[in-house]
């Protein structure tokens, strides 16, 4: 079994559903960055990632950074692990609307043309496949696979803070939560 560690980006510079849909993080999440790498440093070496994967917003990649560099490689940047997916139809500015609508129900429940328990279970299947890495992800992704492992249907089951480690193992084709990261009350509702 190998290690995998999921970690929600940092504190960004702008608020959820605020007009900058792909925003940087702020001094908070800067500091946040650096906790979590000097965290993930201090595991024992055959713990330690070899690997940085982020979501493609650079909320994570900035959260990523210091972690990649502290051990010498380049981020992966992969779409797997960016946020959930918007219905095709709906308009920017409903997003925020949507998304709190969907977080109040079960992963069938969610509204639009796009499957979203087989979201949930490619993310699984994604990170079954990524031992050894720090995966830099978002709220509802990393909500995606604790929900799935844990055999819940509810949208939010976890409320991971910012910079929150959850520890995952896997063989290669299994995934198993470990240790979920810290909680906290966020804005997102």
């Amino acid at each position: 079994m190998s290690r995998l560690y999921v970690i929600r980006h940092g504190k960004p510079a702008a608020v959820w559903g605020g007009k900058d849909d792909d925003p940087g993080l702020d001094a908070a999440g800067k500091a946040q960055a650096n906790a979590a790498r000097d965290w993930l440093l201090a595991l024992p070496p055959g713990e330690r990632p070899s690997r940085v994967v982020s979501s493609p917003l650079r909320r994570c990649r900035e959260t990523a950074q210091p972690t990649a560099e502290a051990l010498g490689v380049e981020v992966e940047i992969d779409p797997v692990v960016g946020e959930i997916p918007t219905p095709r139809a709906l308009a920017a500015a409903d997003r925020p609307g949507w998304l709190r609508k969907a977080f109040g129900g079960t992963w069938r429940e969610i509204e639009g043309d796009l499957d979203y328990e087989g979201w949930r279970t490619a993310i699984v299947r994604y990170l079954a496949g990524r031992g050894g890495a720090a995966v830099f992800s978002h709220y509802v992704a990393i909500n995606a696979a604790v929900s799935k492992l844990a055999g819940e249907d509810k949208v939010l089951t976890f409320r991971p803070d910012h910079a929150s480690i959850s520890v995952f193992e896997t063989d290669g084709e299994t995934l198993t939560l470990v240790a979920k990261g810290p909680e906290a009350v966020t804005g997102v509702l």
